[in-house]
This record gives structure tokens, sequence and C-alpha cells, in this order.
């Protein structure tokens, strides 16, 4: 089993990477193995509406001038998927945004690529807005019909400056938490 996971902060080793490898260490902890794919220091265009992926159902967006191709391949080939995004103005950072955009509308047009998956999100925020961060992650999942698994709170992290999220004892022990949840499920969809 593979867990691909997705950091959107453009810092490669900022607050949401060190949330994001607590999730994996427990991943790895249960034989699952992970990797990480920086979308943060790339520049990703979003969706421009064409349609184009509705009529060549490829698995591809033809927009080819960056990464985006790549982690929808790496997410059709995973079990699990997670993306992870600071919070920019009470959500998702751009970056992050064009990849839900274009992995989202992809999927929908080759009879949902991300069906059945496990999904989770993982978020780090100064202060306030995680949660509509959170919950914009998490519509991509269930618009694509995937499994999200839970966690003991809502898998956010809290922290200004880097490595602050490391004093955040219950951000680290909700992304723990989320590891362990999300190895359970993917352990029981692949009984």
């Amino acid at each position: 089993m593979k867990v691909v996971a997705f950091n959107g902060s453009p810092r490669k080793e900022g607050n949401t990477s060190l949330l994001l490898k607590h999730v994996l260490t427990e991943l790895e902890d249960e034989g699952i193995e992970t990797e990480i794919i920086q979308i943060g220091n790339n520049t990703l265009s979003g969706c421009t509406a064409c349609m184009k992926c509705f009529e060549n159902k490829d698995e591809q967006c033809v927009i080819k001038s960056d990464i985006v191709n790549d982690c929808i391949k790496k997410m059709k080939e995973a079990d699990g998927i997670i993306i992870a995004s600071p919070t920019y103005f009470a959500d998702v950072n751009a970056g992050t945004k064009a990849l839900i955009e274009r992995a989202g509308f992809v999927a929908k047009a080759n009879d949902d690529l991300f069906k059945r998956k496990v999904g989770a999100a993982v978020v780090a925020a100064r202060r306030g807005g995680a949660i509509h961060a959170f919950d914009s992650i998490n519509h991509l999942f269930t618009i694509s019909q995937m499994i999200i698994p839970g966690s003991s709170y809502w898998n956010i992290g809290i922290g200004f400056l880097p490595v602050d999220v490391e004093a955040d004892m219950e951000g680290i022990q909700t992304m723990q938490t989320l590891g362990q949840n999300m190895a359970w499920l993917l352990k029981k969809l692949n009984d």
C-alpha cells in the first residue's frame, strides 16, 4: 500500500511539512509506503474550464507546463492521498487550490479516478481560517467519492514561524491519530 502526500507550502521544511511528517511516520510504522511531493514551490496554473479533460479522457490536464499531470498520475497509483496546505486568507493557498481544481476535474472526466481511495487533509495555520482550508481540501475528496478517516480533532496545527507547530501538542497528537486511523482504514480496505 502507498500514500502520496502533497505539501502545498512554499516552505519545504515549514509547519505544514512538519505536520505532514507526523502523519506519515504513523503510516510508515504500519508498513505503508509514503511519498511527499513538494508542490508549494512550483508555479501551478489553475483550471481554465476548457473541458478538454472531458473530451480527451486521457487522465491528463491539457496544461502541460507544470507538475499537475505527474501529481494526477501519482494520485491514481496511490491507495491514499494527503493534501497539506498552509492557511492563506482563511483558505488553501493558490498552488494547493490549482492542484485541487485540475486533479478534481481530470478525475471526474475519467470515471472518478480517485473513487474509494482514502483521502486526508492537513492544514497549518497561524491562528484562524484553518477550518475553511480543511473543508476546501475535503470537498475534493467527497466529490471524488473518496473515504475520509477522522482523527481526535480537525487535522489542524497552529504555528507562525517555521517549527512553531512542534509546540502545538494537541495538533501533533491529532496528526498522529490521523496517521493511525488512515493506516487502519487502508488495511481494512485492502483485506
